[in-house]
């Protein structure tokens, strides 16, 4: 079951948050230990609505021998931080795979594709910690929770590199493997109700040294993964499979949380036509193919399954765009169909 009050679409799907549910069989059945904490039904100890918001889960797993599950492809809603303690660990996102070893650190922005296993882990202790950042789009900026005390260039700069690094993996010094540590260790010692504050410190300590560490890698960094034409991008292509929904220009930029005048603009260099145009366009050959595909189809029904609300307005353009009637076409597109 996953949380089902956020959500975010790309390349023509809606995705919600991942609840790992193979790992929560694993630890439920003993295969594995697990100490955690978690809300939106990630698996473990649950949290308080008032504990450390912005943490959706933090903790650690300990697998003592060879799995028969893994994480397969999924998507978390926040950044997501993982370190392997011990063991390898198969990992992988859409640009790269490689295995983990100890020390090794992987960062996945929020909502980024990424699987664990391949398909099933292997032996290791893997800790991690999911921070809600409030982004449901890739331009959106990401606003750390109000008690993440780094100064205001340094947690824009960590910021900037962990948006745009598409280095998934790479291995970290001591400091953060105890600070990771040190994270565990509190999680199963101690009263979950009273370590609010500890975890705080613990997670900005390790914000701190991750953005020690990375500052003096020589990352590539790739601003076209958060800017506003690529949320423009990713809504074209789910115009393929919700072209029938009654879209204005407004209601296309409210969806993408852009504003009209800036939509519009990213659409046009994108696609040469303005959203509507595109989308009217798309329409037509859906309704072209309906035609074609079922000689007994009511053109009224076609007209209204793509999205259009005219009839009148649905033939002006089609005629405009094919040089005769919908019923004209289908009756040629059938003659020609019977000929061959």
């Amino acid at each position: 079951m996953n949380d089902n009050s956020v959500e975010y679409q790309e390349d023509e799907e809606v995705y919600y948050p991942d609840s790992c549910n193979t790992l929560d069989k694993a630890w439920k059945s003993g295969r594995v230990e697990l100490h955690a904490l978690a809300r939106n039904n990630y698996p473990g100890l649950s949290l308080h609505d008032d504990a450390i918001p912005g943490i959706n889960t933090i903790g650690y797993w300990s697998a003592l021998s060879q799995q028969e599950w893994g994480l397969d492809w999924h998507r978390n809603e926040g950044v997501e931080i993982t370190f392997l303690e011990t063991g390898t660990m198969p990992f992988a996102t859409q640009a790269s795979a490689q295995i983990m070893v100890p020390n090794d650190l992987t960062v996945t922005r929020p909502w980024q594709l990424h699987k664990v296993g391949n398909p099933t882990i292997g032996v290791g202790k893997l800790h991690w910690v999911i921070i809600d950042v409030d982004v449901r789009h890739p331009h959106q900026e990401w606003k750390w929770p109000s008690w993440v005390i780094l100064s205001e260039p340094d947690l824009l700069e960590l910021t900037k590199i962990l948006r745009q690094n598409e280095q998934p993996v790479f291995s970290v010094n001591t400091d953060i493997r105890k600070c990771f540590q040190n994270i565990g260790s509190l999680i199963h010692e101690s009263d979950a109700r009273n370590v609010d504050s500890w975890i705080r410190i613990y997670v900005n300590e390790l914000l701190m040294l991750l953005y020690e560490q990375l500052k003096k890698g020589k990352f590539v960094l790739n601003e076209s993964l958060t800017d506003s034409m690529r949320t423009v991008e990713l809504f074209i292509k789910e115009l393929n499979t919700s072209y029938d929904q009654l879209w204005t220009v407004q209601s296309m930029a409210s969806h993408t949380q852009l504003g009209v005048t800036q939509f519009t603009h990213y659409f046009k260099q994108l696609t040469n036509h303005t959203p509507m145009q595109y989308l009217n366009s798309l329409r037509l050959d859906i309704a072209a193919l309906m035609l074609t595909k079922d000689s007994l189809a009511n053109i009224s029904a076609i007209c209204y399954d793509c999205g259009f609300s005219s009839t009148q307005y649905f033939s002006t353009i089609f005629s405009k765009r094919f040089g005769c009637s919908p019923s004209s076409y289908r009756q040629e597109k059938t003659t020609s169909s019977q000929i061959v």
